[in-house]
Order: structure tokens, then sequence, then C-alpha cells
């Protein structure tokens, strides 16, 4: 069969990708309500087609949950209980050919990935499920690192767009989503990562019970950060929307009171 590609051996191919960063760079530093880029069809269908074959139900190995007033997901960034096709490709996205790609497109340099896909690997909303709008955590606390770029790859075919999940990008002041991206299958989201980029999709999935809106997660880092950018290190912050209070759980609110070092006294005592 001509053109035929073996998931399991996918690689990225620099001539292919260089273009497309030259013609998206423009798009991205220009974005509002802050840096972004979408991107459709990157990726053979072929090599999705085979993570979508071996993505993991939520039955079949154990996800994290959660299950919060913020957030209700569940994600999976252990790769020992992935298919070859997805781990084959989230090792080349954090290779050098896509790495390099993603330093021209978006004009930040010495991006590092993340090799324990921490929030990230792959993630799965179920009917119900939803992320209210939120700013990213900004240090890898393992790596301590700072987080600069978010990528998203989403995997789901013949998507209504009254099943919801489109994610919404929110303006500093959280007047406005001055932007919604579908999460249309082969479509790739990128995005500069602040601590007032306001993203999410915070409205419940209305999807089908045998539905779900699957996506992997990739996260970029670098040593430092531009001094604009540059804030105290914080998890997860989430915003309202208009007319909308965010209920914080217990452990939301200790992880945005209690500095990190306390916290993970307090959970190595229990």
């Amino acid at each position: 069969m001509p053109n035929a590609i073996d998931p399991a051996k996918f690689a990225f191919d620099r001539t292919t990708l260089a273009p497309i960063a030259a013609q998206v760079a423009p798009e991205f530093a220009a974005a509002q309500p802050f840096r972004h880029a979408v991107i459709d069809g990157l990726l053979p269908d072929q090599v999705l087609d085979a993570v979508l074959d071996e993505f993991p139900t939520p039955e079949a190995v154990p996800w994290q949950e959660f299950d919060r007033p913020t957030e209700v997901k569940l994600a999976l960034a252990d790769t020992t209980l992935m298919g070859a096709a997805t781990r084959n490709l989230l090792a080349e996205c954090n290779g050098e050919v896509f790495i390099d790609f993603l330093e021209e497109l978006t004009g930040i340099s010495g991006l590092i990935p993340d090799p324990h896909f921490s929030g990230g690997g792959l993630h799965q909303i179920r009917q119900g499920g939803f992320l209210k709008v939120h700013a990213d955590f900004n240090r890898h606390a393992r790596l301590q690192l700072d987080r600069r770029l978010n990528v998203l790859i989403y995997l789901n075919k013949d998507w209504d767009e009254s099943y919801g999940g489109a994610l919404e990008l929110w303006n500093e002041d959280m007047t406005a989503a001055e932007r919604t991206v579908a999460p249309l299958f082969n479509r790739l989201a990128v995005f500069a990562t602040t601590s007032t980029a306001y993203h999410g999709h915070p409205v419940a999935l209305t999807c089908p019970p045998d539905r779900a809106r699957r996506s992997i997660a990739l996260y970029y880092y670098t040593n430092g950060r531009p001094d604009d950018e540059v804030q105290a290190a914080h998890s997860t912050l989430f915003r309202a929307r208009p007319d909308e209070r965010v209920r914080r759980s217990a452990r939301d609110e200790l992880r945005r009171w209690v500095p990190e070092p306390i916290r993970e006294w307090i959970q190595s005592k229990r």
C-alpha cells in the first residue's frame, strides 16, 4: 500500500514542519487574547487513528480522576499504560524535530519537554465533565523549570458542536472569551502559558454517554522566562466568568494558599 505509515514508527519530518512554522508564526505572535495558533491536519490521520484505537477506556487502566467544583476529568501520564503508537507519538512530540518546530513557530527558544508529562499525557472528559477557566501552574515542581507553552492535540471524530467542549480563550480581565476552538480530530492548538493566559471549557459536556472529549496534552518549559512574565510560583489559578462564582474544593484551597514544601510535608505525614 503506497504511503502507508506504521504509527508505532512515525517520525516528524523537518522539511514538512519548517514551512508550516514559518507560515503560522506571525499568526501566533499577533493572536489575541494571548499568543496562540490552531493548526489542522498537522499529523497523518493514520497516526491519530492508531492512537484512538488504543486509547484506554475509563475502566481499562487506573486513570487519575478529578472530581472537583473546578474540574471533572480523567488524566493519564503513565506511558506504560499506553499503546505503542501513543508512546511513539509522545516521544516524537518531546523530540528534537518537533521542539525545533515549536521554537520557530512561537519564537520561544530553549524549550525543554517534560518526560514525566506532569498534568499532561492523555485527557478524557465524559458527559457532564468540564474544566473551569484557569491559568496553568507556572513552575514544574520536579524539574524546577518555567512553564512556557501548551500543545493540545484533539482526537474527536464526528464531534457535534452541540456536545460542547470547545476550548475557550479568555481575556485578562475575564469579560469575554475572545476565541473558541472546537476539539476536532487532528486539530492542534498551541498557546503561550503565562499567569494570565486564561482558558478552559467551563460548560459541562452534553455528548452521548458512549462518547468522550479526548486529547493529548503536552507542556514545554524553559530555564527562566521574560521579566514581564515573572510571577511567584503558583498552582492552577481558576477564574470566574461574568455572573459565575467558582467554588473551590478544600484541596484546591490548600494548593492555592499553602507553599508546596509545606503541602509535601503534610502529605508525608498522612
